[in-house]
């Protein structure tokens, strides 16, 4: 069987046998919005729980608009335009208008990654900022979450915006159940200080901050408790499909307009097998979401779900700007064992950049192998990831068909964590 997988920007095409292949899991297709220009306007002008963006406007002298970094392909260029617009009929002069790039503690998007990100038009209009998440005088503290204590830091643009709406994605989310809604706050804008604590090991290590599950998951309680705390006047979310093409538009309240999206996209993304596999052929999406072996993970947690204690989990991902950030790269490679790495996080005063990561693939590795195919990290490196590296994807289903026998029975997912991945 010949496959396309996502991969960078342009794909790769694998081969699998026939016989071991025991699904390809994809997401459902779905109606794609023919003018989505026309379709967020009305959308924003009929939201769901809320008056029209249009009436919340009135009478408002400011406006913070949050949009998700370039990890995430949010079609902002396309939904922008009409609540921008929209502002400014209402009244709000442009110069009033803020851009918040909600860039949690990711690097700055700049020149001509920010042209990419909301399209050629939109920086000649409008004020476009980072979100700078390690700047703590930058944020306003107000108070502290009521499961993990976390302090609650947020942008002070947002804080002091008289109208703020958030942007985003609507999605499958390996530890806060999905994405859009109230991830556009936190992690978007806050600060280090309380993404360190929400994004614990406590936190990370609860059998329900997974992919597909809100109900429990206290990574998405404590997130949705520091939005409502931060005050969220409208939400504009989106579900793509493997295409990037919008198949659906939700706005309003931040709680019932998030809702009727998830309720969107669990028809969409959702896709089983009758039973787990020996292996998994996965990916991290392609760009911009395997740019780093960070992001990588994501890709590797969505897919354990499918297979055997003992399986292996094959993840292909490009990895152009490398491992993923200073303090991530010299946590990977500074790291000798999985176990130290478990007994570190647990020790008073220990709290490295972006570790969560890490503990996410340990729980992968308690009962899988990971094998990557990479030409964006060289394979000396990618050993000390806690991987196998491979030179390409057949050599990985061959090594496959020795390990579990001319039968293996293997699963194809690609497009990686956008597919719910689960047991029928």
């Amino acid at each position: 069987m010949k496959l396309t997988i996502a991969y960078g920007r342009e794909g790769l095409e694998i081969e699998v046998p026939d016989k071991n292949v025991v699904k390809v899991l994809r997401m459902t297709e779905k109606p794609v919005v023919q003018d989505p220009v026309e379709q967020t306007l009305r959308t924003i002008e009929n939201p769901t729980g809320t008056p029209p963006l249009s009436k919340l406007a009135e009478g408002k002298q400011t406006a913070c608009v949050v949009i998700s970094d370039i990890t995430r392909p949010v079609p902002n260029a396309t939904i922008l335009p009409p609540i921008l617009e929209t502002l400014e009929a209402a009244g709000i002069e442009r110069d009033n208008i803020t851009i918040l790039n909600g860039t949690g503690i990711h690097r700055p998007n700049e020149g001509d990654e920010l042209t990419a990100l909301v399209g050629p038009d939109i920086p000649k209009k409008y004020s476009i900022v980072n979100h700078m998440g390690r700047d703590t005088d930058s944020h306003e503290y107000i108070g502290e979450t009521p499961i993990y204590n976390a302090p609650i830091h947020v942008d002070k643009r947002y804080i002091e915006a008289d109208l703020k709406i958030v942007t985003g994605l609507i999605e499958p989310h390996f530890m806060a159940g999905f994405s859009g809604g109230p991830k556009g706050v936190m992690p978007g804008i806050c600060a280090f200080e309380t993404v360190k604590v929400l994004h614990g090991p406590d936190p990370m290590a609860h059998e329900k901050s997974v992919g597909g599950i809100l109900k429990g998951n206290p990574v998405h309680e404590e997130i949705l408790y520091v939005a409502q705390k931060a005050g969220v006047d409208f939400i504009v979310n989106v579900t793509l499909n493997e295409r990037r093409e919008i198949t659906g538009i939700f706005a309003g309240d931040l709680i019932e307009a998030h809702h009727e999206g998830i309720e969107h996209v669990k028809t969409q993304v959702v896709s089983t097998v009758d039973e787990p596999v020996d292996a998994v052929i996965t990916t991290s999406a392609g760009y911009p979401l395997d740019l780093t072996f960070y992001q990588t993970v994501k890709g590797m947690t969505e897919a354990k779900p499918i297979v055997k204690p003992g399986g292996v989990v094959m993840i292909a991902s490009r990895c152009g700007e490398g491992i993923g950030s200073p303090e991530f790269t010299r946590l990977m490679l500074d790291t000798g064992t999985v176990d130290e790495f478990l007994t570190n996080i647990r020790t008073p005063g220990y709290y490295v950049l972006d570790q969560w990561q890490l503990q996410k693939l340990t729980s992968v590795l308690k009962e899988n192998e990971v094998w990557l195919y990479s030409d964006g990290i060289d394979r000396d490196t990618q050993r000390k990831l806690f991987v196998k590296p491979l030179e390409s994807i057949e050599s990985g289903i061959r090594d496959i068909i020795d390990k579990f026998g001319e039968d293996a029975r293997i699963a194809v997912i690609p497009e990686g964590p956008y597919v719910n991945a689960r047991i029928a």
